[in-house]
């Protein structure tokens, strides 16, 4: 179920990377070694990919629906892959884009291309962002430490009046006029996890501080079903975080609302692929991926 609005351009400082930033690591679903390189970019050429010289704009349209890995096969999205060609199953592929995404949003950066390489085996045609301790916090550390480049000219961006709302069940996201993200998660009564909220008014040191370093986790029954099925064995509790009945195993949370400033962060980095910044208050309730994509797709239509 959708909800009607309306979208306008509007302008906004365009920024890139001062100079390369590089984080390494491993994917989560490929287990790979893969390095991200954030490049600077010329204004107007927005968010973009590059995979083995192909390059992937960070755009809803470029959204690959084939699954990462066959467990996932007939799931809702459980992660952001963008294809260069989405109807060719061949085509380059950038894998889990979500969090370094919400890194170049939520510092405020307009353009810039992230080239992903991997030296893992043979020649790679999905290749994943690093997933490192599954935050964004390495992406945001790594560009602050190059620093932040004004181009000296604006950038078109989205400017949302009225309300888009998409709903599923008891799962919904909406974008209205304003300029604050918000996400409510409640996995109901009988989750480890208890109801909690995350707010952010966008600005570069705030999101820094209080969502870049918030961490992908998953329950401790879901954790044990994808290990059976050959996932994540590279990884364990103590590099992600995995929740069982009396919290994190051999872990801690960096703060009490953690998971949902993770998903915050998760919608940060999917409305990225409206293809522009965008001006709007966001706000998310038990919405995941496949939600977050929905919304990015009406407000891209909603545009005039």
């Amino acid at each position: 179920m959708t909800g009607a609005g309306h979208a306008q351009t509007t302008r906004v400082p365009a920024r890139t990377v001062a100079a390369p930033a590089r984080v390494d690591g491993v994917g989560l679903f490929t287990a790979a070694k893969t390095s991200a390189v954030f490049r600077p970019a010329e204004p107007g050429t927005g968010l973009r990919f590059d995979v083995d010289g192909s390059a992937i704009p960070a755009v809803i349209d470029r959204l690959s629906d084939r699954p990462v890995h066959p467990a996932f096969e007939g799931m809702s999205a459980r992660n952001t892959t963008l294809a260069a060609d989405p109807t060719d199953p061949k085509s380059p592929r950038a894998v889990t884009t979500e969090h370094a995404l919400a890194a170049l949003v939520g510092l405020g950066i307009t353009d810039c291309v992230v080239e992903l390489h991997t030296d893992d085996g043979p020649r790679r045609r999905d290749v994943e962002v690093p997933i490192d301790d599954g935050s964004a916090r390495a992406f945001v550390g790594a560009i602050l430490a190059v620093g932040v480049r004004d181009l000296g000219t604006d950038a078109e961006a989205v400017r949302v009046d009225t309300t888009l709302a998409v709903q599923k069940d008891d799962a919904s996201v909406s974008a209205g006029a304003g300029g604050a993200y918000a996400y409510e998660l409640d996995y109901g009564p009988r989750s480890p996890l208890g109801r909690q909220s995350a707010t952010l008014i966008p600005a570069a040191g705030v999101f820094a501080e209080t969502i870049a370093p918030a961490r992908t986790f998953s329950l401790e029954h879901e954790a044990t079903a994808m290990h059976a099925a050959g996932l994540f064995r590279h990884i364990s509790p103590r590099d992600l975080l995995v929740i069982g009945e009396r919290g994190p195993i051999d872990n801690a949370y960096r703060f009490n609302n953690e998971p949902a400033a993770h998903k915050l962060l998760d919608l940060m980095g999917d409305l990225a692929l409206v293809g522009r910044p965008m001006i709007a208050d966001v706000r998310g309730v038990r919405s995941g991926h496949a939600l977050n994509h929905e919304l990015a797709r009406r407000i891209v239509a909603s545009v005039s």
